[in-house]
């Protein structure tokens, strides 16, 4: 890693269910005080937004993030205002927060996915000393961590089903600290609760997903450099989820945009969300308030993710109902949850391609045509201040201008390994020898 370590003073983290505020570890997950499940939200000395001209990736905005230390050579997200797209869709002022590759508009993500915010991020937040950082993904968050950790020389073991793994695909090869574990016939779930056993073993460090203020504070990055572009912040906020980490980090960042002196009244820009049609739990409890991963069979919901179009977007089991979580920022934001089929999803990304010139991902796609819904049914003002986050984009052209590297797997694992405690033990003590052959670089 790069820049001498320091002590990070500039913030705190409160529990949002028992309200107690304590120093970070870099490392903390949640409250130890024994109550309700809730996420930790990180409280910034600076209240003042203040963009910092020294930096041009992620860090610019270093005094809102919980970072100990700088990494060279990050991204940031790309605003810019829609004429052509905005047209089409009816609306007079859309912004486009556009995460991934695309130069000419200072798209610098160079795993095209914003997913390169939070691991900017996460790797600045945790300790030299923490061991290896386990990571679960169903794509693009594996991506960006094999890539920033193969670059800055951090060891890391990533869990992501089999299938994912034609899409893990970087610039900087993989080398020996960076380990895959795929899980066969699984599903992100599965990976999750492999990752999860996983990094319960000694010399192992979760890198928590959700519950990382890390990763939360990095994708907030995308709201704030949306106002530094817009001036302001928008009516409504529009992205596609799985977890719904973005989400609920850009709701943060506008609570903490709103503490500002002079900003008490500011309305929160309503989160309009979105999911595939064939597998939407988020949209399913928030329209009926049934909990799929409650009621439904665990085949049922299995099968209804195999078919989606967006397969990063099917997560099982949502951070929803605990302190923080999307139930509580979707009703603080009055926001909505749509979906979008994929014959929608497939127009939208023609569309964007046609009418913006670069390619994006499907999870944008379905973004994009439930928007266009929301719109035609009236649900988002012709004249609202609408900011799209393009949360994956430009990845056609990056394979066409640079030399990528798949990642194969270090090891291939069964899905009913993650529940079987003798066979995770033996795993990870062959991940850790291997681990213990290459030291990182610090």
């Amino acid at each position: 890693m790069h820049h001498a370590e320091r002590r990070p003073s500039h913030y705190r983290l409160r529990c949002t269910v028992c309200g107690q505020s304590r120093p970070d570890d870099g490392l903390a997950l949640g409250c130890p005080e024994p109550h309700a499940p809730g996420l930790l939200r990180t409280e910034y000395q600076a209240t003042a937004f203040t963009p910092d001209p020294a930096f041009q990736g992620v860090y610019r905005y270093h005094s809102w993030l919980p970072v100990r230390r700088t990494l060279p050579d990050t991204g940031r997200t790309a605003v810019y205002r829609s004429r052509r797209l905005a047209a089409s869709l009816g609306l007079t002022e859309l912004w486009i927060a556009f995460n991934g590759y695309w130069p000419e508009r200072g798209g610098e993500l160079t795993t095209g996915s914003f997913k390169e915010l939070e691991a900017a991020t996460v790797l600045g937040r945790i300790p030299q000393d923490a061991g290896t950082l386990m990571v679960t993904s169903a794509g693009n968050t594996a991506t960006a961590f094999a890539e920033l950790c193969a670059r800055h020389r951090v060891p890391v073991v990533i869990v992501v089903p089999a299938g994912a793994l034609p899409r893990l695909r970087t610039r900087t090869p993989g080398g020996e600290l960076v380990q895959v574990v795929a899980v066969e016939d699984a599903d992100y779930a599965d990976a999750i609760a492999l990752g999860d056993a996983l990094a319960q073993q000694p010399g192992f460090t979760p890198e928590g997903g959700t519950r990382n203020v890390g990763r939360r504070d990095g994708l907030a990055t995308v709201l704030l450099a949306a106002v530094e572009a817009m001036g302001t912040a928008p009516d409504h906020y529009v992205q596609a989820i799985g977890s719904g980490a973005g989400a609920l980090a850009v709701h943060e960042a506008a609570l903490r945009l709103r503490c500002r002196p002079g900003h008490d009244t500011d309305p929160l820009p309503r989160l309009l969300l979105a999911q595939n049609a064939c597998y939407a739990p988020v949209h399913q409890a928030w329209q009926t308030g049934e909990r799929p991963w409650l009621t439904d069979g665990e085949q049922d919901q299995r099968a209804a993710a195999e078919r989606a179009f967006a397969p990063e977007l099917t997560n099982r089991r949502p951070p929803y109902d605990l302190s923080g979580g999307l139930h509580e920022v979707l009703t603080e934001s009055a926001g909505h949850v749509r979906i979008a089929d994929a014959a929608a999803a497939r127009a939208a990304m023609d569309a964007f391609r046609e009418l913006e010139g670069i390619d994006i991902e499907p999870a944008a796609g379905i973004a994009l045509a439930a928007l266009r819904d929301a719109v035609r049914d009236g649900e988002v003002a012709a004249d609202a201040r609408v900011l799209l986050n393009i949360t994956g984009g430009g990845r056609a052209r990056l394979a066409l201008e640079h030399e990528l590297t798949g990642h194969q797997p270090t090891m291939l694992v069964p899905r009913e390994t993650a529940h079987r405690p003798g066979e995770i033990a033996e795993l990870a003590a062959r991940l850790a020898d291997t681990r213990e052959l290459h030291p990182a670089v610090v």
